[in-house]
């Protein structure tokens, strides 16, 4: 994820507020906020709990889970062992197959769920991508990864090593994902915790993100879709080398210009704001500004992705930001090449080059 500033007219309802490890914070009745820290430089995630019934059961559910670590587990533990006693666990509902997102949702059903199981619901192809990212690398290390990159320029072997090692990267936060579960798709309405959440799907960052929004309280759980103040990883990865994920982030992100411009949005990362249609704006500028500069270096000589780590990021990265930073690099590169803006060809070290096509 790279940073991008938020645009001044966002607003933030609690202001600087951020719930501490352990605690909750009710934003608006039946719907609490937690904030679990993350093991990488972006250091935190939002999670959100609603009080909620099912099949004549009251209990809660909860959006997104968090990575497998014991810190968080603890975390957990301490809300339930507290403040949650001895409600249980309803429904797991999962917006993506990212690590943070679904982690320890499986671990969660299995601890807090009730006695006739906890409802597993998440979209059929992010399900289907967490399954196999358990089992296979997916973009997140090992062989295939490694020989990705280093076809897109990182030369680095130290780096390319590392990530050649890491084919358990994905399965190191994600132990297991829940076999059975509950379809979420664009359109579907999911009743929970007395409101009525419309499923809006979102692409690019994820095969099938789900963000829910609620209509009688202009709520929007955005997940990694809006985000307030960095713009959301979009990646190329091994699996699908020549897909155009930033094309499908950016048209995402402008059906959620159809939903009113003083939605409250809770982000994954980030506070919870109003302005959801500057924040688009903002985003889409930020993007356009990055096509630009690629657009601009492509034109004085041939780039591959690595070449242009410094132009996109202005920053250190460590090779967990890296791997994102190619990624995403890559995904503006494809972008142009398949609207016909940029050619490529193999170099004679069989790294992957772009000129402008004019």
């Amino acid at each position: 994820m790279s940073t991008s500033s938020a645009h001044p007219t966002l607003s933030y309802p609690w202001g600087d507020h951020r719930p501490s490890t352990g605690s909750f914070t009710t934003l608006l009745p039946g719907l609490h906020w937690v904030r679990m820290p993350l093991p990488f430089a972006l250091n935190h995630i939002n999670l959100w709990v609603l009080d909620d019934d099912l099949d004549g059961q009251v209990g809660l559910s909860v959006v997104d889970s968090g990575v497998a670590t014991e810190e968080i587990r603890a975390a957990w533990e301490a809300l339930w062992s507290t403040a949650w006693t001895p409600q249980p666990l309803l429904r797991m509902v999962v917006t993506h197959m990212h690590p943070d997102h679904v982690g320890n949702a499986h671990w969660l059903m299995e601890n807090f769920g009730r006695s006739q199981g906890a409802q597993f619901w998440m979209s059929a192809t992010d399900h289907l991508a967490a399954l196999l990212a358990c089992k296979e690398t997916t973009g997140y290390g090992g062989v295939r990864a490694s020989a990705h990159f280093a076809a897109h320029g990182l030369a680095d072997p130290q780096a390319l090593s590392k990530i050649q090692a890491r084919g358990d990267y994905y399965a190191s936060m994600v132990p297991d994902v829940p076999r059975s579960f509950h379809r979420l798709m664009d359109g579907h309405v999911l009743r929970m915790g007395g409101r009525q959440w419309r499923c809006l799907s979102g692409h690019g960052h994820s095969p099938e993100h789900i963000s829910l929004y609620d209509e009688r309280d202009g709520v929007l759980i955005s997940g990694d879709m809006l985000l307030p103040t960095i713009s959301t990883n979009v990646s190329v990865v091994d699996m699908e080398p020549e897909a155009d994920p930033l094309g499908l982030f950016l048209r995402s992100l402008e059906r959620m210009r159809d939903l009113p411009p003083d939605t409250l949005a809770l982000p994954s990362h980030g506070l919870p704001f109003r302005g959801i249609h500057a924040r688009i704006n903002a985003l889409q500028a930020h993007h356009a500004e990055r096509l630009t500069d690629v657009v601009t270096h492509a034109r004085q000589a041939p780039v591959c992705a690595a070449d242009l780590l410094p132009v996109l990021f202005k920053r250190p990265l460590d090779l967990h930001q890296t791997t994102f930073a190619m990624g995403e690099a890559l995904a503006h590169l494809n972008h142009l090449w398949l609207k016909g803006e940029l050619r490529r060809e193999r170099d004679d070290q069989g790294v992957w080059r772009f000129t402008a096509a004019r």
